[in-house]
């Protein structure tokens, strides 16, 4: 008995605090075929991520402007990386590079889009000839990547 409560008690107290995530990858096709990208690790789904790219960062220098500073967790908050409590926040929003936060993560380059999308996360964002593309990769299913609509409408941040 004091197992199964023990084994209660970690599954309660990790899953009260564990938080996941909807990784992606934001990727700009350059004029070789080739794709430059980046990951990206908060709320990668086309309702906010995909709505986000496409009012933010829907010019080609944006997006290299983004996909520039590497890796990311999130690329609109306001928050940044800081040991000061009252200097997380900041008024202004914008990407949080894990850069930022000394690790070393530079943007990947794959050899064309079907590289691009052959390895990664649940979504893969490409920008090509001036809009977004939204793949889902269906990482955790049998289907290959199949193309989804991004929402139009910005966001209240």
């Amino acid at each position: 008995m004091g197992d199964v409560i023990s084994l209660r008690f970690s599954y309660i107290k990790t899953s009260a605090f564990s938080a996941m995530s909807t990784r992606s990858r934001i990727g700009i096709q350059l004029s070789d075929e080739s794709v430059l990208s980046v990951y990206h690790h908060w709320d990668g789904y086309p309702e906010w991520l995909g709505r986000i790219l496409k009012t933010h960062y829907n010019t080609k220098e944006k997006v290299a402007d983004l996909i520039d500073g590497g890796d990311m967790s999130s690329c609109w908050t306001n928050e940044r990386w800081s040991n000061d409590l009252l200097g997380r926040h900041r008024a202004e929003y914008g990407p949080q590079y894990y850069s930022q936060r000394g690790e070393d993560s530079p943007p990947r380059l794959d050899k064309n889009k079907y590289d691009y999308l052959a390895e990664g996360e649940e979504f893969a964002y490409l920008f090509v000839n001036d809009e977004w593309i939204c793949y889902n990769r269906n990482e955790f299913g049998s289907k290959y990547p199949e193309i989804v609509e991004i929402p139009n409408g910005a966001l209240a941040c």
